[in-house]
């Protein structure tokens, strides 16, 4: 069961890690994981869509990943004293352990932040304060403690951190591997979309093999109360450089390849058969090495001056905003 290797890799952890408690569900405690003692931060998050398991998959390889490093990687040790890695591997222990998308309550924690006032949000997809008997139900009125939690945790880290870089690791929504980042909930760029271009540029350049599409959550589609929206503007009022990515694994290639998966819950959006499951879990990973590599070395390319953010600003645009 999932959340039984959640405990077991922590368990594990607890030798190398501050393992933290954000919320306490009828499933067991929310965790967050610490390592390392620099500031700027890769917070990794998954398992916030209980049916979408394959990400707390993801999250837990790449803990084990760290463990069977720290023994021996210098270069691994040395990196943890210039940045920090937080891993909250199952931010919806009840929703993993009933294989169904919403809380305990039924809410959509990535729906369930305050709705902002200019929000122009796709009907019903982009979430519904109706009832929790619908689909992507987003609360009514105040957060729920996971989602609080997650919020409360990156207060935390950006208290301490002038930069930090967020992959909330989901699946769903078409064929390709796509990279999100805010905003969900219109279609207009966020104010630091140079530097969101810059990293971009960065991976493009580092992974030039990769298989991410890159583009703005709204261009899938516009959400109400989006969680990272949320979170992303508390950062920016703060003065804090957050950039926030959503990793939607293509569910749909799994799918076309065993169809038998649609007569199962779980089919619709994890690989069920196992070497599809280990060739995920591979694929991923050198995208969290770059994403580390990104943030211990965040003011080689985040820190753009005026000319240069006016040029990356327009590309962006261009692609991104036509």
């Amino acid at each position: 069961m999932i959340l039984e290797a959640v405990d077991r890799v922590c368990a594990a952890a607890s030798r190398w890690a501050r393992i933290e408690t954000l919320a306490e569900t009828a499933a067991g405690p929310v965790r967050a994981l610490w390592f390392g003692t620099g500031e700027p931060t890769l917070l990794v998050v998954a398992g916030v869509h209980g049916l979408e398991e394959i990400g707390t998959h993801v999250a837990l390889a790449y803990l084990q990943s760290l463990l069977a490093q720290l023994p021996w990687d210098d270069v691994l040790a040395h990196t943890l004293t210039q940045a920090r890695i937080v891993v909250v591997p199952a931010l919806n222990p009840v929703g993993l352990s009933q294989r169904r998308r919403g809380n305990h309550a039924g809410v959509d924690l990535m729906r369930n932040a305050p709705v902002h006032p200019l929000t122009t949000a796709a009907p019903f997809l982009g979430g519904q304060r109706l009832s929790p008997r619908l689909p992507w139900f987003g609360g009514y009125a105040a957060m729920e403690p996971e989602a609080r939690g997650l919020v409360e945790l990156v207060d935390r880290i950006l208290a301490q951190a002038p930069f930090a870089l967020a992959l909330d690791l989901h699946s769903g929504y078409g064929w390709a591997d796509r990279l999100w980042f805010p905003y969900a909930r219109t279609k207009q760029p966020i104010p630091q979309l140079a530097e969101v271009y810059a990293l971009r540029g960065l991976l493009d350049a580092t992974l030039a093999n990769h298989v991410y599409i890159v583009e703005p959550t709204a261009l899938g589609y516009t959400i109400a109360g989006d969680l990272w929206d949320h979170i992303y503007d508390q950062a920016y009022a703060r003065g804090k450089l957050l950039v926030p990515l959503t990793l939607e694994m293509g569910s749909w290639s799994w799918v076309r390849k065993n169809p038998l998966q649609l007569f199962s819950r779980r089919g619709h959006f994890n690989p069920v058969v196992p070497h599809r499951l280990r060739r995920t879990l591979r694929r991923h990973g050198p995208l969290l090495d770059f994403l580390l590599r990104a943030t211990v070395a965040h003011s080689s390319w985040s820190r753009i001056r005026p000319i240069e953010r006016a040029r990356l600003d327009r590309l962006a645009r261009d692609e991104w905003y036509p």
